[in-house]
């Protein structure tokens, strides 16, 4: 279509003058924008084109940047990035050095509070107003909340302070009846049966504008009403739960209908007291492959117009994503014991098959990490092998429940830890840079790494023959590297390191699918007749001290890899041992750096942290150049 408007918006203040036909021709160019940009690079696609409209609507209301408009997660602010002046760089989403797929405080003065995660917009959002109030200041504020995000429990902490504290907030409830994976859980039958029963709304709307054309008594007539208010309540909208927590509940609305929210808006955006706003809305409206499909669509692949060329030689495997899939299929058939946990996560990571044909032994806690580990816990005292699969980034929400409720109590919970490492184009909210570090520290935690898809398999039988501990496996959002979905099962010795090729000049300690860039720095090295000992150090804790104690006299120089974060990482661990035991050589960690790492590929971030063939060949170059000038003559 023809774009008309969306060139010349520089800012929602260029809009403030529309008439509603002119919005209207907005949304229809941001969702034509959108689709055919997202379409070709790739990124979030179903949920914003869900709150076009409402987007539009809360930029025409309300006067950003003063008054304050806070998204939930971010995959659905890609309107609201459009309006706010990033228009000409909008091709650049989630692209090495472009702009980002989520909220970015650095990005813009519009995005007023980063988001990655969900459920944070209502503390957000509370925090906001408690800071405004506090310094004197007058704006508004809008928390936007998605249905799913409402299964998380922060949401309903900031409820419950924001009912406590009265101050002006509005939460919109964006529901869509979606997550990522379909919703679960009593907050999303709730809202079903609001959305339901909407007799309610339409009895308190008329009663209160009959009452307030009344000539004389009005403010006792409405008082009167208000009390038969409540018992309309009562009878007709299950619970009053946002009532009852201080919050004025209002709608559901039509969140697609310009008009009705505009006006809704308008009506309420002065309003003092904590409010709720329902909306209802179509994820993927506006595209009909997306509202048919939208988990499929709630983030869509580069359509292939700038697709790089595959190298012929390059290995083609499932990823370690359709490895767990299988493997848990695998196991639950042999295992009845065996159950999947997850949080919202099924197709993402991996079980939507095992869900299909196990789902009495599949649980989707919706977006509720930490409740997801204590679950698990508790399922493990019954006779049960859980296995909780949860990207990594998204478990350092469990941490606490990590440590007091399964490994003080030496629960065999096993986690797996998707997305460990860089996770691309999603960027520093959802890279899993700290997961060696969190369950490094963990007393009688169990940390490892497979080299590939069979490893992976390894590595979950081994968990699942032991039950004293709990049991953790990291693997990144890439190729398995090679897998044998006929493959059988191998238990490894609990510390049991692998060498992959043996060599005396430098030992190459790697974690993870890295092992194989390790081994091609040694065939490259070995040219130069550089001989490197690589190992692959599956286990990152417990470590193989034996062959650790083998370094202290065989290696003067010794080089640790992994992707994770380098401080307190698996490097930190080896030196730490090293040192402790006579080791007299030299030690080089390599890994991510103690900075947030910007989004992009995999392979340009790996590239940006130093962790390609070239890069670490150098750095082997440049330590063993450092040992020999350090050599007495």
């Amino acid at each position: 279509m023809s774009v008309k408007h969306l060139p010349n918006i520089q800012s929602p203040a260029d809009i403030k003058d529309f008439s509603i036909d002119e919005l209207r021709e907005v949304c229809d160019e941001l969702r034509s924008h959108i689709i055919e940009t997202i379409t070709e690079t790739g990124g979030h696609l179903a949920p914003t084109l869900g709150v076009i409209e409402l987007t539009v609507a809360l930029h025409y209301i309300y006067e950003a940047p003063k008054d304050k408009i806070i998204w939930d997660v971010g995959h659905q602010a890609y309107a609201h990035k459009l309006l706010t002046g990033r228009y000409d760089r909008f091709s650049t989403i989630r692209q090495f050095k472009g702009i980002s797929g989520f909220l970015k405080r650095t990005e813009s003065e519009y995005d007023v509070f980063g988001a990655g995660h969900a459920s944070t917009s209502i503390s957000a959002g509370l925090g906001i107003a408690a800071g405004r109030d506090h310094n004197g200041d007058d704006f508004r504020i809008a928390s936007i909340i998605g249905d799913g995000s409402m299964s998380g429990g922060l949401a309903f902490e900031g409820i419950n302070n924001a009912g406590h504290l009265r101050k002006q907030l509005l939460v919109i409830l964006n529901d869509n009846e979606m997550s990522i994976s379909p919703n679960v859980g009593a907050m999303h039958h709730y809202l079903t049966r609001i959305v339901t029963n909407p007799v309610y709304n339409r009895i308190r709307d008329e009663i209160w504008n009959i009452t307030g054309k009344l000539p004389y008594g009005k403010s006792t007539s409405r008082s009167v009403i208000k009390k038969i208010e409540e018992s309309i309540k009562s009878l007709l909208v299950p619970g009053i739960l946002f009532d009852e927590l201080g919050f004025r509940y209002m709608g559901p609305i039509n969140g697609h209908d310009l008009d009705e929210v505009v006006h809704t808006l308008n009506n309420i955006k002065d309003i003092k007291t904590p409010i709720l706003l329902h909306v209802l809305t179509k994820k993927g409206k506006g595209m009909n492959q997306a509202e048919n499909d939208p988990i499929n669509y709630h983030g869509v692949k580069p359509n292939g117009k700038n697709k790089p060329v595959v190298e012929k030689n390059e290995v083609e495997a499932p990823s370690f994503q359709s490895v767990f899939g299988a493997l848990a299929i695998e196991i639950a058939r042999n295992q009845n014991e065996t159950v999947c946990v997850t949080a919202a996560m099924r197709e993402g990571t991996g079980l939507a098959p095992y869900a299909k044909e196990f789902p009495e032994r599949y649980y989707d806690v919706g977006i509720a990490e930490g409740h997801a580990v204590t679950f698990a816990g508790g399922l493990a005292t019954e006779k049960t092998r859980p296995i909780l699969a949860i990207y990594s980034t998204f478990l350092q929400r469990a941490f606490d429940h990590i440590v007091h409720d399964i490994a003080i109590q030496n629960l065999p919970l096993i986690y797996c830890l998707d997305r460990s490492g860089l996770a691309g184009e999603d960027g520093p909210t959802h890279h899993g840079t700290l997961d060696i570090a969190y369950m490094r520290c963990i007393q009688n935690m169990v940390v490892t790494a497979p080299k590939n898809g069979n490893e992976f398999r390894h590595l979950l039988y081994t968990a699942l023959n032991q039950s004293n501990k709990p049991f953790s496996i990291r693997y990144p959002k890439a190729s398995s590297v090679e897998f044998d979905e006929k493959g059988q099962a191998e238990l490894l010795p609990l510390g049991s390191w692998e060498v992959l090729n043996n060599g005396s000049d430098v030992a190459i300690l790697a974690v993870g699918p890295i092992v194989y860039t390790a081994l091609d720095v040694a065939n490259e090295l070995a040219v130069n007749n550089i001989k490197c000992e690589v190992v692959n150090c599956r286990f990152i804790k417990p470590m193989d001290t034996q062959y650790l104690e083998t370094l202290v006299n065989n290696f003067s120089t010794v080089i640790t890899i992994e992707e994770g974060n380098i401080v307190g990482g698996f490097g930190d661990g080896v030196s730490s041992w090293l040192l402790e035991n006579g080791f007299k050589g030299t030690l080089k960690r390599l890994g991510l750096p103690d900075k947030f790492v910007e989004h992009g590929s995999r392979k340009e971030l790996l590239n940006l942290v130093g962790l390609t063939q070239s890069h670490i060949s150098n750095t082997v170059k440049k330590q063993l150049q450092k040992q020999a000038d350090n050599k007495p003559e």
